[in-house]
């Protein structure tokens, strides 16, 4: 070798060492350049995925959930090995080999960029590609690509393989709002990432590449051309075996989108848990993860639901038929495509499906539905009771032809109906076997009939319905504590957000008597006390105008006893009872069950329910007559959960105890203030606790001793336990023989409650209560309209009521509560509730308020036919004993 080249040859050598030294102190400049910014890597073992807030009930069931980003994270343990391995070979084969950088991948995507001049791929490994998902954004620029490999060196350096890879498997964005793969299971398969096949998880493992692009659902095609790629990936990788590529190579794309669902239909107390949710945590409670456990009972509130609807539909239909919802220009019958789309923006509400008429027969339809069936409706299935809605007190004569009303185009609504044919009569309809098929029923569940078909195929068809203008709502609490079992607070939660439950002010008219009643009992009046049903007139500056109340009929009924007339609800008397109590004492009493002085009308109004309230502070009140005279508060949240299932909160709600000492009375007979639970929480938290959201972990949390009741603060006396006890007796009358009597259809002896109607009628109510439950049920239009003739208490809302409470109370023995011991049985005579030797009947008295004896008159009759009607009555008889104790 020559002296020349060996001169080139070294100074060759020390530009290669100049060369490595210009770019080490370049790669160093770059390094403590950049370093100062780049974020702890330890932050990573403490990450808090965005997690969406859920909802559930009492038992578990899911009734919502909130938030912009469907997640629900997974450990590296619950991720299938198959899965792990089409990951890997989808987009980082040398994963648990290399440092986090592929120095392959770089020299890849440098020479993509040397030969296209554009950034096509960035070489990234699973550890980039975390460091970009957690710290960084998708710009393809190189200062971010440097931060890239820096920070992914440092996360192999802090972090194990499967930690990394559980970030990765938990963070990635899928599409179609879901992130992480456990969610995107549910999105695209609807099923948890475990129960996938092989080919479906190929398929998953090739979204991150490019989510829209290789989306299974917008774009199929170039979705399975990668699932197959990465099959092929996997058996070049020794992952799988050739009979299983083949297997699943072939497997057809069977991914289409799933919305989150939901294990019981309960918007409106999924809305209310999320308010709460959002004014306790803020914004983070749509991000962290919160689980929200509901005092909801999931049976219940399907009973609810189903009894609210039925009883809407019910009223509806005896108010006439409005006509079709739409009417569609009959060109739009010859584009099949264009209709079905207009049908998918038209809600279900109730379970009735929206269809357009396509063809109208003398006694028939033909309906096109959303899913193209097109179904008939036959004369017998709602065609056939059809009168016209005129107004909601007048109907039209009864249609003879479905020409008459419908026409192709028509927009109208459907009822499923299950038919069960009889044995021996599968494939025949019902009208070719002379069958009379009942009227469609939407909440029969064919399970539960009491004759089934042997080896017949169950028929189903369709019934003419529609959506009622009416709305209504439904209330059921734990009288022992307040917790909200059930709610519905309007026919359709997607027909209406306004939760008529606890935003609808509306009067309750005679249902709000009873507290009028408890306030003259417990200051002295007995159930035998005896005031005047005649008409009466006032001119007070107060009600702005002469009054002249009336008893519905117009009917007076003279003296009258206190416990007739709530049982038959006689106006008269319980606005003469109240003039006599005097309404600061009678305001002052009701105010302890619950109800704001402010709602509450400062005129004898207040005697027939002018006051606005709504169907949660009814059901309030009720309460205390259910659960032996205490006041409880509804609440829903029972308890809060993070992300990892730990308690930050548990509720803490006044209750019940009998056998406990129980809070004073003051002078006037009336509670002392309870356990202010916001306040005693706010002081907890210092000065500052109104500045950001509640902090709820300074709250007990963990199991009650409710032998010691920890925790939790006794629920004082609306009423002493003598006039609970009596009241209780006569509100049980007015189900035995008052305007609720409707109700011995459920052939329980404890139950009881009120019926109200107000002016019109526009509002009907009846709120009731047994032992268990207590319940307010409402009906009326949102637009204060009238309900029309012959629609009361008793035939609108206590139907709904009666439905409900069977299903509530089935199987549950009847419970009465006890007779105190301040309590005495003794023989009156019915006409003016004095103590009686002969006939009359019995009533209940407080020992210090039993009536005197009346002067015998041997000229008065023993025995009349108002005493027929009384409850316990007897045939005189002179040996009988005047009292029983």
């Amino acid at each position: 070798m020559t002296a020349k080249v060996q001169n080139r040859l070294l100074a060759l050598f020390w530009l290669f060492l100049a060369g490595l030294a210009a770019t080490a102190m370049v790669l160093a400049s770059i390094y403590l350049y950049l370093k100062p910014g780049l974020p702890s890597i330890e932050s990573l073992r403490d990450i808090r995925l965005q997690t969406p807030l859920r909802v559930y009930s009492q038992d578990m069931k899911l009734l919502g959930e909130f938030g912009e980003k469907r997640r629900s994270p997974i450990t590296i343990e619950q991720t299938p090995e198959p899965f792990i391995q089409a990951i890997l070979a989808a987009e980082d084969a040398s994963f648990y080999s290399h440092n986090g950088v592929s120095i392959k991948g770089l020299i890849r995507a440098a020479s993509q960029l040397i030969q296209t001049g554009a950034i096509q791929s960035g070489g990234s490994t699973l550890t980039m590609q975390v460091a970009r998902n957690f710290f960084l954004s998708r710009e393809q620029r190189f200062v971010r690509k440097f931060n890239e490999i820096l920070l992914s060196l440092q996360i192999e350096r802090e972090l194990t393989k499967d930690e990394i890879l559980t970030l990765y498997i938990n963070k990635i964005f899928l599409g179609n709002r879901a992130y992480g793969f456990q969610a995107a299971a549910q999105v695209y398969y609807g099923r948890n990432i475990k129960a996938l096949n092989l080919a479906q998880w190929a398929m998953m493992a090739g979204l991150p590449k490019a989510p829209s692009t290789f989306n299974p659902i917008a774009n199929p095609t170039r979705a399975l051309v990668r699932r197959n790629w990465i099959l092929k990936r996997m058996l070049d990788l020794d992952y799988i075996d050739q009979d299983a590529y083949k297997h699943s190579i072939t497997a057809p794309v069977t991914a289409r989108y799933h919305s989150r669902d939901l294990d019981l239909d309960a918007p409106y107390i999924a809305e209310m848990a999320r308010r709460e949710a959002v004014a306790l945590f803020g914004d983070s409670a749509y991000t962290d993860g919160y689980q929200v456990i509901t005092t909801v009972d999931s049976r219940l509130q399907d009973a609810a639901r189903k009894a609210l609807q039925h009883g809407l539909e019910t009223y509806d239909t005896r108010h006439g038929y409005r006509g079709p919802e739409q009417r569609l220009p009959p060109e739009l019958l010859h584009d099949s495509d264009q209709l079905i789309d207009l049908l998918n923006e038209i809600p279900v509400l109730g379970d009735l499906e929206p269809g357009v008429v396509t063809a109208v027969e003398p006694k028939q339809l033909q309906v096109q539905l959303r899913d193209r069936r097109v179904v008939e409706v036959p004369w017998r299935n709602g065609l056939n009771a059809i009168r016209p809605y005129i107004s909601e007190s007048a109907r039209g004569p009864r249609l003879q032809t479905a020409e008459k009303m419908f026409a192709p185009g028509d927009v109208v609504r459907l009822r499923q109906v299950v038919l069960a044919p009889r044995e021996g009569a599968s494939h025949a309809s019902p009208a070719s076997t002379g069958e009379e098929v009942p009227k469609p029923d939407p909440f029969a569940d064919p399970d539960e009939s009491d004759s089934k078909p042997s080896q017949a195929q169950v028929a189903e068809e369709w019934a003419l319905a529609q959506v009622p203008a009416a709305q209504g709502a439904l209330v059921s609490i734990d009288p022992k504590d307040g917790a909200i079992r059930a709610l519905v607070g309007g026919y359709d939660f997607r027909q209406s957000h306004f939760n008529r439950v606890t935003q609808a002010a509306r009067q309750p008219g005679s249902s709000f008597k009873p507290f009028i009643y408890a306030s003259a009992i417990e200051r002295g009046y007995t159930a035998a006390s005896v005031i005047n049903d005649a008409p009466i007139i006032f001119e007070e500056t107060n009600l702005q105008d002469v009054w002249r109340p009336e008893n519905d009929g117009g009917t007076f009924l003279g003296p009258t006893r206190l416990r007739t007339a709530l049982y038959k609800s006689r106006n008269m008397v319980s606005i003469r009872l109240l003039q006599a109590l005097g309404l600061d004492y009678a305001l002052g009493f009701i105010e302890g069950f619950g109800f704001e002085r402010s709602k509450l009308a400062r005129n004898l109004t207040i005697a027939l329910g002018s006051s606005a309230l709504t169907p949660l502070d009814m059901v309030r009140g009720y309460a205390a007559f259910a659960n032996g005279g205490y006041r409880v508060e509804p609440y829903l949240v029972d308890r809060v959960l993070d992300v990892n299932g730990e308690a930050l909160y548990q509720a803490l709600p006044l209750t019940v105890c009998n056998d406990c000492p129980e809070p004073g009375i003051d002078s006037q007979g009336f509670i002392e203030e309870p356990v202010n639970l916001a306040a005693w929480q706010q002081a907890e938290e210092g000065p500052d606790q109104g500045k950001g959201p509640v902090k709820l972990n300074v709250l007990p949390v963990g199991p009650l001793d409710p032998a010691k009741n920890q925790a939790r603060p006794l629920a004082p006396r609306a009423m002493t336990v003598e006039t609970t006890y009596i009241m209780d007796s006569i509100l049980k009358d007015v189900i035995k023989k008052g305007t609720g009597r409707r109700a011995l259809v459920m052939k329980r002896g404890d139950i009881a409650g009120k019926t109200g109607t107000t002016n019109g009628p526009r509002d009907a109510w009846f709120s009731g209560y047994s032992p268990y439950l207590a319940t307010s049920a409402w009906v009326g239009f949102d637009s204060y309209g009238e309900l029309g003739k012959n629609e009361y208490g008793g035939s609108a809302a206590l139907p709904i009521w009666i439905e409900f409470m069977s299903a509530a109370l089935e199987g549950l023995p009847e419970r009465h509560l006890p007779q105190p011991d301040g309590i005495m049985t003794v023989r009156i005579n019915p006409k003016n509730g004095l103590r009686t030797s002969y006939g009359g009947m019995f009533e209940i008295f407080r020992t210090n308020r039993v009536p005197r004896r009346e002067v015998y008159n041997p000229y008065r009759s023993r025995y009349t036919d108002e005493d027929r009607d009384m409850p316990g009555r007897e045939r005189p008889v002179e040996s009988l004993p005047e009292e029983l104790f």
